[in-house]
C-alpha cells in the first residue's frame, strides 16, 4: 500500500463524513476526553494551518507541554473555525506531506485513522476504515506508543478478529482492528465491542 495515497483518501473519506453531521453531532463528545468533535475536528487540520514558528510559540506558552499546548489549540480553533472550514481543511489538504515531530509518515496516517475514529466510534456511525490503513498503523505499535498514550496493556492478549494481528500475552481481548487499534492508543471504547476476560478493562463507562 502507497501510504500517501491512503493518507489522501483517508482525509478526503473524511471530511465527506463531516460534512454530513448535524449541528448536535458537532458538539457531541468523542473519545478524547474533553474535547468534543469540533474540537477532535479542529485538532486534525492543526498541522496545515500553523507554520513552525506558530507551534514552538504556542508550545513556549504551554511551558513545553505538548498536550497542554494542544488541547488550548484545539480549543481556541474550533471556536473559530466553521464546520465546512474544518472539513475542507481536511479536504483540500489531502496530498500535504505533513508528519508529526515522531513517526514520520506512518505516523501522519495513524495521526488521521485515529482521530476519525474517535469521532466515528463515539457517535456510533457505521464507518469502518480500510483495514490496510489500519494494518500500516498497528504496524508501528511498541512500547512507545503505548507509554505516550498512557495505553495499560499489562497481562492481556490483544487479537484482532477481522485481520491477522496480535499484541501481547495473557488474558484475551479480541474484537475489530480499528477497535484495537484504539485500545492500544489510549482509549476506552464503547461497552459491548470487545470481547474476551479483560474486554471490561477497556469499555468506557
Amino acid at each position: 500500500m502507497d501510504i500517501r495515497s491512503a493518507i489522501a483518501a483517508e482525509r478526503r473519506e473524511f471530511a465527506a463524513v463531516l460534512d454530513g453531521l448535524t449541528p448536535e453531532q458537532w458538539n457531541a463528545p468523542t473519545l478524547c476526553e474533553g474535547w468534543r468533535v469540533r474540537e477532535v475536528a479542529a485538532h486534525m487540520s492543526v498541522g496545515f494551518r500553523s507554520s513552525f514558528p506558530k507551534v514552538l510559540l504556542e508550545l513556549v506558552k504551554a511551558g513545553g507541554n505538548l498536550n497542554r499546548m494542544g488541547d488550548r489549540v484545539a480549543h481556541r480553533d474550533a471556536a473559530a473555525l466553521s464546520e465546512r472550514q474544518m472539513a475542507a481543511a481536511l479536504r483540500d489538504n489531502a496530498d500535504n506531506p505533513w508528519t508529526p515531530p515522531v513517526g514520520g509518515i506512518t505516523a501522519a496516517l495513524g495521526h488521521d485513522v485515529i482521530h476519525g475514529l474517535d469521532i466515528t466510534v463515539a457517535l456510533d456511525l457505521d464507518r469502518k476504515v480500510p483495514l490496510e490503513r489500519v494494518e500500516a498503523v498497528l504496524a508501528g505499535v511498541g512500547a512507545r506508543t503505548l507509554r505516550f498514550f498512557g495505553a495499560q496493556l499489562d497481562g492481556v492478549r490483544l487479537t484482532a478478529d477481522d485481520l491477522d494481528w496480535s499484541f501481547g500475552t495473557g488474558a484475551p481481548v479480541s474484537g475489530s482492528a480499528q477497535d484495537l487499534l484504539l485500545v492500544v492508543y489510549g482509549r476506552k471504547v464503547p461497552a459491548g465491542r470487545l470481547g474476551g476476560d479483560a474486554a471490561a478493562r477497556f469499555a468506557a463507562a
